[in-house]
């Protein structure tokens, strides 16, 4: 069983949980519905496990040529790959229907769409084009948006600057990861940009990139009325702390400054997303 719950990625499913509770609290209008909160986490938790599995199953052959995954359970032979590709469909399935009967068809759709251009576009295009971070952004970025649709039935301009942060945020997290990682990528065939790239310019113009776009988009939230101007300084000062390292990284790209860029991206997301919450409270 422990390897069936390392096939769903468990730390990466509690994260999209998390995106996909704050997009439900700020869906909710009135008392918050406990019977459709239950439904969106299990429904997300299902479909996130699902689309995990299914992508192990896919990119069975490379992760046994990486370091970094090569313990995996399938490379690993301690799930035969007809089995995780069973268990995938069964969790994905069982996600998408839990979000249609217990939250709304939009959730469901939007769950659908995750998993669907997150297997179907962004995994494959992995061993083609860098371009594969961007496509892969838009899926990762649905978690807020399930949420919201799930409460509200509605994809508003809110729900819209939650998906438009948590885009903007895996630029610099994926990219400082594929710099790090750069020879298991290569050694597995999958076009990251620092292996296409490898002298580093293009990776580090990026992730600044990323991280100046995070500055507007950041304080998206304020600007909306979401929540008050404690949150407006708390996200600004982590933005800023988030682009000088960028800086630093553009000026010498070594392991250990594209490191300090993956924990300021560690502790940007649940950092900026709990204030959201508390100061969204403290304002209405």
């Amino acid at each position: 069983m422990r390897n069936y719950i390392e096939l769903t990625k468990p730390r990466i499913t509690i994260l999209i949980l998390i995106c996909a509770a704050v997009g439900f609290a700020f869906g909710t209008a009135g008392p918050t519905r406990i019977a459709t909160l239950v439904h969106t986490l299990l429904g997300t938790a299902l479909m996130a496990s699902g689309t995990a599995a299914l992508n192990q199953w896919y990119e069975a052959a490379g992760d046994s040529k990486m370091r970094r995954t090569r313990m995996r359970p399938i490379p690993a032979r301690r799930i035969p790959r007809e089995r995780a590709l069973c268990f995938g469909l069964f969790l994905s399935v069982a996600g998408f229907v839990d979000l249609w009967l217990g939250t709304n068809r939009l959730a469901a759709l939007l769950g659908l769409f995750t998993l669907v251009s997150y297997l179907l576009i962004y995994t494959p295009m992995k061993q083609r084009s860098p371009v594969c971070t961007t496509l892969g952004a838009i899926p990762g970025a649905m978690p807020p948006l399930i949420g919201f649709a799930a409460a509200s039935g509605t994809s508003t301009r809110e729900a819209w600057a939650l998906f438009l942060i948590l885009f903007a945020w895996q630029f610099p997290h994926f990219y400082s990861i594929a710099w790090l990682y750069r020879e298991d990528y290569a050694r597995a065939g999958i076009r990251m940009l620092p292996v296409v790239e490898p002298d580093g310019e293009s990776t580090a113009r990026r992730i600044l990139f990323a991280a100046l776009f995070l500055l507007p988009v950041a304080l998206l939230p304020r600007m909306l009325g979401m929540a008050g101007a404690a949150y407006a300084m708390v996200a600004l000062a982590a933005t800023l702390g988030l682009l000088l390292a960028a800086v630093l990284f553009d000026r010498q790209k070594t392991a250990a400054r594209a490191r300090r860029i993956l924990l300021a991206t560690v502790l940007y997301l649940p950092i900026v997303l709990l204030v959201l919450l508390v100061d969204r409270h403290a304002t209405t």
